[in-house]
C-alpha cells in the first residue's frame, strides 16, 4: 500500500480554517480561494502518491553514503528532486518576485502535510528552503537577494542550518565557530558544526549555509551570536556558482531513522579559504534564525501530523486483512473486529485529524497576521506554536508505536517497513528544540511573558465553543470535560504559574505536563469544532459525519481525561524532584 493523502479530511479543514479567520475577506488573498487550494491539493496528492511514497522504504533501507568525501543520496532521489523542483513545489509560497507562487500558509499547510508523509526524509529541504528565504526575505541586502533568492525558490540549490557544535548542543550560546571580519566586508569563518540536515548532497550544484558564529569582540553568550551566509561553492555578482568556499563535509550521521535525509558534519574554512556575508546586525543573529525557528517548528509539528497519518493508513489496512481470533460467536475474523485493536485504530485516527486541524488553524492565522497585522491572532500563533510542536511529535512517537503493536511481531521485522516509522519519528522530539525546550517556552516566554492574556484567550475560545455544545446529547461529555478543564487551567494561573512566589525549578520541572494537558484540550477542541461546524454546514456525506461524531466522542472518553490527571501532576509542584539525590546510585 502506498500512501494516499486523506483529501476529504484536508478539504474540510482547510475550508473551516480559511472562513473561521475571515480570509475570505481579506483583499491580500482575494486570488486565493478554496477553489484554487483544492486546485493545488489534488496536484500534490497525485505527486506524493505517485512519486515520492514509493521511494520512503528505499531511502530506509538504502540511506545516504559518504564517498571520498561526497554524500550520494539513495537511489531515485536526484530524479525526484528534479521533478520536484521543476514542478515548482519548492517555491510554493514563496515570493513571486523571486520565482516563487506566493500561496498563503493555509494552502501550503496541507501540501506540505502530503509530502511530509508521503517521503518526510526525502523533503526535509522544504522547510529550510522556506524558512531560509523568509531570513533573506528580512535580513539580507538587496544584492543578496537578487543573488540567492531565485536559485533557492528554483530549487537549483537548496539551504542548510548551521547551529549546533559538538560541545554546544542545544546552548547556542556556548557556540564558538569564528566570523574574522575582512576589509571587503566579508567574514572569514572557521569552526565545526554537527546535525546538519541536509548539509551536503548531490541534488544541487550549491548549498547556502546559514551559519551561526562569533565575530572577535562578541559578547559572551547569546547576545554575541551573528548569522551568516556562507555558499558551498562563492556566487559571483551575476549569480553564477563560482570556486570552491572552502566548506567541506566530514562525514554523515548514522542514525536511528531519516536514512534517506542526509545529516552532516561540517567544517568550515580548514584552508582558511571560507568567507561568508552578514545577515542583519552584528551580534543579531538569533533574530534572523528564530525567523527559520519558528518556520521548522511548525514544520515538525506537522511532520508529527504526517507520520500518524501514514501509520494509521498502513495499520488499518493490516487489520482489515488480518485474520485472527474469534468474535463472540466463535468465527475467525479479521483483527479490526477486536475492541482493543478498534481502540488504538481510532486513538490515532481522532487525534491524527485534531492535530491537523489545530496545525491548519495556525496557518490560517498566519495569513491573517500577514494580511492584516492582527495581534491577537499574532499572540495566538506564538502561543499555539510550542504546543502543536511538542505534542504533535511526542504523540507520534506514540502512534508509530501503536502501529507497530497493531502488526503485532510482523511490526517488528524490517519486512513489513512499519518499523520505519517509528524510527523516523523519534527525532521529531529533539531537534528544532526537544519537547523540554518548547515546553520551558510555553511556561516562561508565552504564559509567564504576557501575564496570561494569550492563554486566557484561548481559554475563551474553548469555553465558547464547549457552552455552545453541552446542551447536545451527542457532545456533552466532551464539551463538559472541557469545560472543567479550562476551570483548573485558570485556577493553576492564579495559584502557580503566574504567582511570583512560584519557585522557578518547579514551573520548570511540571511544564511538560502543563504543555501536554494543554495539548490535549486543544485536540478535543478542534474535534468539537469541526463536528459542530459540519453539524451545521448538514453536510451530505452522512457516514462521513458519522465518523467524524464517533471521533469527538471517543476523544472525550479516552483522551480528554489525561488532560485533568497532567493538570493534577502540574498542581503537584514538582513534588519529590527537589527531595530526591541524583548522586545517589
Amino acid at each position: 500500500m502506498t500512501y494516499q493523502a486523506p483529501y476529504k479530511d484536508m478539504q474540510m479543514l482547510v475550508e473551516q480554517a480559511y472562513l473561521q479567520h475571515g480570509l475570505d475577506k481579506q483583499e491580500a488573498l482575494e486570488d486565493f480561494d478554496i477553489e484554487l487550494a483544492n486546485a493545488v491539493m489534488e496536484e500534490a496528492a497525485k505527486f506524493a502518491s505517485g512519486v515520492l511514497a514509493p521511494l520512503n522504504q528505499v531511502g530506509d533501507i538504502q540511506g545516504c553514503r559518504f564517498d571520498d568525501g561526497k554524500v550520494i543520496t539513495p537511489e531515485g532521489w536526484k530524479d525526484a528532486y528534479q521533478q520536484f523542483a521543476e514542478s515548482g513545489w519548492v517555491g510554493l509560497s514563496l515570493p513571486e518576485a523571486f520565482g516563487g507562487q506566493g500561496l498563503p500558509k493555509y494552502i501550503s499547510q496541507p501540501v506540505n502535510e502530503m509530502w511530509l508523509s508521503a517521503n518526510l526524509a526525502f523533503v526535509m529541504f522544504q522547510a529550510l528552503a522556506q524558512g531560509g528565504s523568509e531570513i533573506l526575505l528580512k535580513f539580507a541586502s538587496e544584492s543578496l537577494q537578487a543573488r540567492y533568492l531565485p536559485k533557492i525558490v528554483a530549487g537549483e540549490w537548496t539551504v542548510a542550518m548551521a547551529l549546533t557544535e559538538p560541545n554546544a548542543g542545544s546552548d547556542l550560546g556556548a557556540l564558538t565557530t569564528k566570523a574574522i571580519p575582512q576589509q571587503d566586508g566579508r567574514y572569514k569563518i572557521k569552526g565545526q558544526k554537527i546535525y546538519i540536515t541536509y548539509g551536503d548532497h548531490d541534488l544541487t550544484d550549491n548549498i547556502a549555509h546559514l551559519v551561526l558564529a562569533r565575530t572577535p569582540d562578541a559578547p559572551a553568550g547569546s547576545r554575541g551570536i551573528s548569522l551568516f551566509l556562507v555558499p558551498k561553492y562563492r556566487v559571483n555578482e551575476d549569480g553564477s556558482v563560482g570556486d570552491f568556499n572552502d566548506v567541506r563535509c566530514t562525514g554523515i550521521e548514522h542514525k536511528m531513522g531519516l536514512h534517506g535525509s542526509p545529516t552532516c558534519s561540517i567544517s568550515y574554512g580548514d584552508q582558511d579559504d571560507c568567507v561568508g556575508e552578514l545577515l542583519g546586525e552584528v551580534n543579531q543573529g538569533l533574530m534572523g534564525m528564530f525567523v527559520l525557528m519558528n518556520e521548522a517548528r511548525l514544520n515538525t509539528g506537522l511532520q508529527g501530523v504526517a507520520l500518524g497519518e501514514l501509520g494509521y493508513q498502513r495499520a488499518l489496512q493490516y487489520a482489515q486483512e488480518r485474520t485472527q481470533g474469534s468474535n463472540s460467536k466463535g468465527e475467525r475474523v479479521a483483527i479490526v473486529q477486536h475492541g482493543d485493536v478498534q481502540r488504538m485504530l481510532l486513538e490515532m485516527r481522532s487525534e491524527v485529524f485534531a492535530l491537523r486541524s489545530l496545525g491548519y488553524q495556525i496557518a490560517a492565522q498566519i495569513d491573517l497576521v500577514e494580511s492584516t497585522g492582527d495581534n491577537s491572532a499574532r499572540d495566538q500563533v506564538a502561543l499555539l506554536t510550542p504546543i502543536f510542536k511538542a505534542f504533535s511529535t511526542e504523540r507520534a512517537n506514540v502512534m508509530t508505536g501503536n502501529v507497530v503493536q497493531v502488526f503485532g511481531g510482523m511490526g517488528f521485522v524490517e519486512e513489513t517497513g512499519v518499523a520505519q516509522f517509528m524510527r523516523d519519528a523519534r527525532i521529531t522530539t529533539i531537534y528544532e528544540g526537544t519537547t523540554g525546550i518548547q515546553a520551558r517556552d510555553l511556561m516562561f516566554r508565552k504564559v509567564r511573558g504576557d501575564q496570561g492574556q494569550a492563554l486566557s484567550a484561548l481559554l475563551v475560545s474553548i469555553e465558547s465553543l464547549a457552552n455552545e455544545l453541552v446542551s447536545d446529547d451527542s457532545l456533552a461529555h466532551i464539551a463538559k470535560q472541557a469545560n472543567q478543564a479550562v476551570v483548573v487551567v485558570r485556577q493553576l494561573m492564579v495559584d502557580q504559574l503566574l504567582n511570583d512566589a512560584t519557585d522557578e525549578d518547579t514551573l520548570h520541572a511540571v511544564s511538560v505536563p502543563f504543555l501536554e494537558a494543554m495539548g490535549t484540550l486543544c485536540c478535543a477542541w478542534q474535534l468539537m469544532n469541526a463536528t459542530s461546524t459540519a453539524a451545521k454546514a448538514n453536510i451530505e456525506d452522512q457516514d462521513y459525519y458519522q465518523n467524524l461524531m464517533a471521533m469527538t466522542q471517543f476523544y472525550g472518553a479516552y483522551r480528554l481525561p489525561t488532560a485533568m490527571a497532567s493538570l493534577q501532576t502540574v498542581a503537584s509542584a514538582g513534588m519529590g524532584l527537589k527531595a530526591f539525590d541524583f548522586q545517589q546510585q
